[in-house]
């Protein structure tokens, strides 16, 4: 965990980028409308010079030893990927810089809220938000403007939520933005997703299957038609499984045909649509123009409700290969949310393929993590603690990981190929199959979590709500 002597707020973090606390070695303390105070362990008076020529005030520097400005800079200013740090040449405007940096550290999304005496910023970074900026009131609705009118969307509309797109273009790269906006108590906030369109990096290898997950997975995925279906919460990298596949099945033999929401990464040679319900343009009747597509593969971007999940029945019962993703909780309770939609169960038995179901979970920081005893009151109060679980590891933090204790995620998963004796189940209706996994053993999210805390590789604490009963 971050220390608390090492937080800085965020007002004097803003004062400078990441690059110029890395470059001086400085960390801000004080500000005034003449000066700033840093802390430094170069309290030099050419250091002095040069920032006052780059910043443009009086300068006032502390003297603080180098261990502890390395911790300053670790625990509150984040690095950029060096990469693409060069490759980002914005303008000096507030809105162009922070897009830059958001794209280049990493992150997912970026939100701007408004509440009664002060608005900010703040950054998803490996699933978790971290305040970034504070924006002056008077500031944050010419920012919400200005978002709004790059995104296409009615700067005089503030009553209802709506919904746009960005396009970035830089020298080296180009990439989408969503825009969402939605009427708050005191003004509109606005959340960006990052989309990116480089799937270079996005093979099912790479993913977290284990080997017979992945063969298991493959297996099924070669089949001509029926259904694939991934579940799980938002964020837990379902699409990104889905793209992996889709990039996997993409060739000139097969005609590949998508409907989105949003597009978040875009395929050479295959067909993406983007949904917008506002027009009518929706999963269910897109389906249907789809089968008139002569299609071999299509991919629904999720099954919300049951229109769009009887049309994916009747493309895989005519010979297509549908893959979709589903909200909920495990592999096998994706069969008890379709039959909760009305869908025969006769109809999931003889079109289902497998069912998925993902999280992702951060991965502890090889750098600084340590090792613990196990302790029962770690757990919930049910978990059955395994023999083999002898020791555990928690997150402390350091400067790789900017003192948050983990660095990357890793994808987990529970397949459960849909077999005869499966069939057999669903078609009677009984829905508890615990004896048939442990039998057939195949791995559940809970046991990949208890696996991954055995190896290292997470801490409890991340993977605590799959150990639940």
């Amino acid at each position: 965990m971050i220390k608390e002597d090492f937080k800085i707020p965020v007002h004097l973090t803003q004062l400078i980028s990441s690059e110029q606390a890395y470059q001086y070695g400085i960390i801000p303390v004080e500000s005034t409308l003449e000066s700033y105070t840093f802390k430094s362990y170069d309290t030099s008076d050419l250091l002095k010079q040069e920032l006052k020529i780059v910043l443009g005030k009086s300068i006032t520097l502390i003297p603080e030893s180098e261990t502890n400005i390395k911790q300053y800079l670790a625990s509150n200013f984040r690095k950029r990927e060096q990469a693409h740090s060069e490759a980002f040449h914005y303008s000096s405007d507030f809105l162009e810089k922070l897009l830059a940096t958001a794209k280049a550290i990493g992150s997912s999304d970026i939100h701007f809220e408004i509440y009664e005496e002060r608005c900010r910023v703040r950054l998803r970074l490996d699933g978790k938000l971290k305040e970034y900026f504070i924006i002056e009131q008077d500031q944050y609705p010419i920012i919400v403007n200005k978002l709004k009118i790059r995104a296409g969307l009615d700067i005089s509309e503030k009553r209802l939520p709506q919904d746009g797109r960005i396009t970035i273009k830089t020298l080296t790269d180009e990439f989408d933005i969503r825009v969402s906006s939605l009427p708050t108590l005191h003004g509109e906030k606005i959340v960006l997703r990052i989309l990116s369109k480089d799937t270079d990096h996005i093979e099912l290898n790479d993913l977290g299957f284990t080997d017979k997950e992945l063969n298991a997975y493959l297996e099924t995925i070669k089949k001509p038609n029926g259904i694939v279906l991934i579940s799980g919460p938002t964020g837990s990298g379902k699409t990104t499984t889905l793209y992996a596949t889709l990039k996997l099945l993409n060739d000139e033999k097969t005609n590949i045909l998508t409907i989105e929401d949003p597009i978040e990464y875009t395929l050479e040679g295959i067909n993406q649509v983007q949904l917008k319900e506002n027009i009518g343009l929706d999963f269910s009747s897109t389906l249907r123009t789809f089968l008139r597509q002569d299609p071999d593969v299509i991919m629904v971007g999720e099954i919300r409700d049951a229109k769009t999940a009887n049309m994916a029945i009747r493309a895989a019962l005519t010979g297509h290969l549908v893959l979709s993703t589903i909200h909920t909780n495990s592999a096998w309770a994706t069969i008890s949310r379709l039959i909760d939609m009305d869908i025969p169960a006769f109809l999931i038995a003889s079109t289902l393929n497998v069912s998925v179901a993902q999280r992702l979970v951060r991965k502890l920081c090889p750098n600084c993590k340590v090792e613990k005893p196990i302790l029962s009151k770690d757990f919930p109060e049910q978990f059955e603690i395994p023999e083999t679980l002898a020791v555990h590891y928690v997150a402390l933090g350091c400067n790789e990981c900017y003192f948050t204790g983990y660095q990357g995620r890793k994808a987990i998963y529970e397949i459960i190929p849909i077999t005869k004796s499966l069939i057999k189940h669903i078609k009677n209706n009984r829905l508890e199959i615990d004896e048939y996994l442990e039998t057939k053993g195949i791995a559940t999210l809970k046991t990949n979590a208890v696996k991954l805390i055995q190896e290292g590789i997470t801490s409890i604490e991340e993977v605590y709500s799959l150990l639940i009963e």
